[in-house]
């Protein structure tokens, strides 16, 4: 089997492709070259890689072919691990595998004593493969025969230890005892980080492909609960404790920083009491070294690249009490130079996301408040940002904070620069350099192209939730229909025009939808533009959306045409509103009243 896939496996790469590829992956280990998977068997787990990106008749063949292919694995599951190719058809085994089947292979790459584990999980093939193995963790229960008899849940919690479940604590030990070698290399510290996920009983959703073609937006893993055996929850205990005790490193290192904030994530999220305790502990690490009198050690951490981000996961998951705390004995009135300095001011911005809910962000937004303009003056863009959304749940500081940002863009005296605020505050620009000019009080502002930028957008989303919106509507209605159509087809600027809109009581809304007649054509042609249509819709009453209908129904054909508009026309059932508009009525009317009932429930 392993000669013919080989042979087939000729077609797609050539003989001095392939020893590239060899000599690549080549690395030195104690003085001598790593021994290397053969190149049949190379092009074999190749095959195996297609083989599996393709349906199964049925569960029997697909158990039968992993069975047939692990059995090819057994005596060289470290090479195959450890090679490029073979990393990648055997991660996709594993994640078809049966726990036991799992834990064996596990066991071979960890040999007899589990030394193995260390030299694989630092491997950049291996080390994925490890972390698909701990991955299926998910579904250790299924390596226990269920019996449904006289017998306690301790007996079988200690009966039942499946082999899979031997392998990870064995790995963990490893973990343990190299814990330094571990976090601080690039591959392993993913390892650790993994296994912290399991041990805790959070899974993390997998890509749908190993590799994917297109670069993945970044954002925050989706984790989900599951549960674990009561070993796991000691050798959590166990693991951090070993962590805290290499705290020095995880500060100064930032794969080992990395790994230490997920202990803190999971923990908060399912061991919340040494959570707690793991955040005192770093912050009594911290605020313990000697400094300057009058100048606390925090503040020197907070300025650091690699430590700002640890103390912002400490401050996320950090009590009132500590918060408290931490804002009395080390930052009062030290909050300006570290939103001016350009690591620090990240960590003042989770420190007024998290205090927004206490007192002590009134103490801090004052603060901040002093030095607002210069804080925009030095493009920290996040932190103006944060104040204003924090705002947006504080009702006693929005007139003061509309106030600072009319003084900041120059445009709060004379009053007629009030109309100019909303094109200002998409392009984060003051009044005279965005309109080139100084006009003297009273003039005219001269019209320009509107220009939007990314946090210019979410400034204005986060005003769009306040009390008294009546000057930044009065700007939006001031656009001319060419600006109207850039803000609503931009990117960043659609969500913003869109939560301006839907804010609005019914009566401003229909005021607002009045201002767009003649653009429906064209946001519903744009990408952007067809999303915002499709909010404004699910928010409009019947005869808004009768009106929006009517605007776009001359248009039929250019709609149905355009890849963006066709699915406008079908949401928005302009078929029907043609041809059967009393269907059309009860339809719209049925969905409207469904909304209104689930709005109510939610709220």
């Amino acid at each position: 089997m392993v000669d013919k896939m080989a042979t087939k496996d000729q077609m797609y790469y050539s003989e001095k492709g392939q020893q590239k590829m060899r000599e690549h992956s080549q690395s030195e280990e104690g003085g001598g070259k790593r021994k290397l998977l053969d190149k049949m068997s190379v092009g074999y787990f190749r095959r195996v890689t297609d083989q599996l990106s393709e349906e199964f008749p049925d569960d029997v063949e697909r158990g039968l072919f992993v069975k047939n292919v692990l059995s090819e694995v057994k005596g060289k599951a470290d090479l195959v691990a450890m090679d490029r190719i073979g990393s990648v058809a055997l991660q996709k085994l594993l994640a078809l595998a049966q726990p036991t089947q799992v834990g064996e292979v596990l066991a071979e790459l960890g040999g007899e004593t589990g030394s193995e584990f260390k030299t694989v999980s630092c491997d950049r093939c291996g080390g994925h493969v490890i972390e698909s193995a701990l991955k299926q963790m998910v579904r250790w229960t299924e390596d226990t025969p269920s019996e449904e008899s006289s017998q306690t849940e301790e007996e079988t919690d200690a009966g039942n230890c499946g082999m899979l479940e031997a392998q990870v604590l064995s790995l963990c030990r490893v973990v343990r005892e190299n814990i330094v070698e571990f976090i601080k290399d690039p591959h392993g510290t993913h390892v650790v980080r993994t296994l912290l996920h399991v041990l805790a009983g959070c899974s993390t959703q997998d890509q749908s492909d190993t590799r994917p073609a297109k670069k993945q937006k970044k954002a925050e893993p989706e984790l989900t609960d599951f549960e674990v055996p009561v070993s796991f929850w000691w050798e959590l205990k166990y693991l951090s404790d070993t962590l805290m005790e290499n705290v020095k490193v995880c500060v100064a290192n930032f794969t080992a920083s990395a790994a230490l904030q997920t202990l803190l994530v999971v923990c908060h999220r399912k061991r919340p009491i040494l959570g707690k305790k793991l955040n005192k502990g770093i912050m009594a690490y911290l605020t313990s070294f000697s400094s300057a009198p009058g100048v606390s050690p925090l503040l020197v951490f907070m300025k650091d690249k690699v430590c700002s981000r640890l103390i912002q996961t400490v401050f996320q998951f950090s009590s009132k009490v500590q918060l408290r705390d931490t804002y009395k004995n080390h930052l009062r009135k030290q909050l300006m130079p570290l939103a001016l300095h350009e690591f620090a001011n990240f960590t003042i911005q989770t420190l007024i996301a998290v205090s927004v809910k206490y007192k002590m962000f009134l103490k801090v937004f004052d603060e901040l408040a002093e030095g607002f303009e210069a804080i925009l003056a030095a493009g920290h863009l996040g932190v103006i940002v944060q104040l204003v959304e924090s705002c947006a749940q504080r009702e006693e500081r929005q007139a003061k904070v509309l106030q600072l940002l009319f003084q900041a863009f120059h445009c709060d005296e004379p009053s007629t620069r009030h109309l100019s605020c909303l094109p200002l505050f998409l392009s984060i620009l003051a009044y005279e350099v965005y309109y080139n000019s100084e006009s003297a009080e009273g003039d005219v502002a001269p019209q320009r192209p509107l220009s939007i930028c990314y946090h210019g957008s979410r400034l204005v989303q986060a005003l769009a939730s306040f009390k008294d919106r009546s000057i930044l509507m009065n700007s939006l209605h001031s656009l001319s229909p060419a600006d109207l159509l850039t803000l609503g087809t931009d990117p960043a600027g659609s969500h913003a025009m869109q939560a301006l809109i839907i804010s609005c009581s019914d009566k401003g809304k229909g005021k607002m939808l009045r201002k767009l007649e003649g653009l429906y054509t064209q946001l519903a042609c744009s990408r952007y533009g067809s999303r915002l249509l499709e909010a404004v819709w699910n928010s409009a009453t019947i005869s808004q959306k009768q009106s929006i209908a009517e605007q776009l129904v001359p248009s039929e054909t250019q709609l149905r045409s355009d890849q963006f508009a066709r699915h406008v026309w079908g949401k928005f059932g302009l078929m029907h509103f043609q041809k059967r508009r009393a269907a059309w009525l009860e339809l719209q009317t049925g969905e409207s009243k469904k909304r209104k009932m689930f709005s109510d429930i939610l709220d």
